[in-house]
This record gives structure tokens, C-alpha cells and sequence, in this order.
């Protein structure tokens, strides 16, 4: 069994969207280029957001699905705080376990930094070998919201520094 891997401090961090549902345009066109990171629903991701990340950690913006790559760059815009969408039976998040007492679902605002003139394809991370241990890349690895060693963020920067 592989360990968890451990946020790094300073945080770092990568989310995983699908461009269909919430893309890097759709953060960029939002009030104040933020949005809340609504609708997470792994316990792990969760925890990684509710305790880990904080204020100001930047966000590697992934789309996942069609053309995946790592599209942008964002940062943590608050702390952790309950996530409304599980408290509306109309919403897709829904969980009738979640409460304003007992809340089980968080979730944190995330602020466009910028996004990349041109994606980095999944298959280009592949060949990097700074990104050998990165959890994106790891074979059956799905979490929404997982982190990102400092060194694995720089050669991703890097990458986008080369292109």
C-alpha cells in the first residue's frame, strides 16, 4: 500500500477540474477572478483543504478529461469553511449528512493568478523527471485536490518559463 503523500510547507497544491463543468475561463470570468472550491467529496481532498491549505498557497489549475494538462496557476483566497452546496437537496452535492452544527464537506476560495499561454499536456508532465513522484501522475491516483512538493511546483513553473 503507498503512503498518503504529505503537504509540503509551504503548501502547494493541484486541483483537478473538468473544463466542462468549471474551466480556467470560468474562474477567470468570476467576480474578482475567485470562486469557492465547492463540491469536493474525498475525505482525503477534503482534509487537505480543511486542514493544510491556507491564505495565499498557490494552486496549479488542471483540467482533467478532455486534453488534460495543467492550464494555470491560482492561489488559496480564504480558509476552510463549510460547503453550502451540501446543505441544498437541489444541488448535485447534496449530502444529507452534512449540517450548519455538524458540517462534514469544506471548502476554500481559490483566485486566478494567471493562466498559461499554452497548456502542459498530461504526456509532457509524463517525461519530466523532477515530476516522477508527482501524486498527478501516480497510476490510479484521483484526488481533486492534492499537493505538490515545492520542487515538483518549480520544475512545473519551469515549464511553463521553456514553452
Amino acid at each position: 500500500m503507498t503512503a498518503s503523500p504529505t503537504p509540503a510547507t509551504p503548501g502547494h497544491w493541484l486541483v483537478k477540474t473538468e473544463p466542462g463543468c468549471f474551466s480556467i475561463d470560468d474562474l477567470a470570468a468570476a467576480p474578482g477572478r475567485t470562486t469557492s472550491w465547492d463540491g469536493v467529496r474525498n475525505f482525503q481532498a477534503r482534509n487537505f483543504m480543511r486542514d493544510a491549505m491556507q491564505p495565499g498557497d498557490p494552486v496549479l489549475f488542471y483540467h482533467s478529461i478532455t486534453s488534460p494538462g495543467i492550464v494555470g496557476l491560482a492561489e488559496v483566497a480564504s480558509t476552510a469553511y463549510p460547503d453550502h452546496t451540501a446543505l441544498n437537496p437541489d444541488d448535485k452535492h447534496f449530502d444529507p449528512r452534512h449540517s450548519q452544527e455538524r458540517p462534514l464537506w469544506y471548502m476554500v476560495d481559490i483566485r486566478l493568478v494567471e493562466k498559461f499561454a499554452a497548456p502542459l499536456p498530461l504526456a509532457l508532465l509524463r517525461g519530466v523527471p523532477a515530476l516522477a513522484g508527482m501524486e498527478l501522475l501516480r497510476k490510479g491516483s484521483r484526488l481533486s485536490v492534492q499537493p505538490v512538493r515545492p520542487e515538483e511546483f518549480q520544475a512545473v513553473m519551469a515549464l511553463t518559463r521553456d514553452r
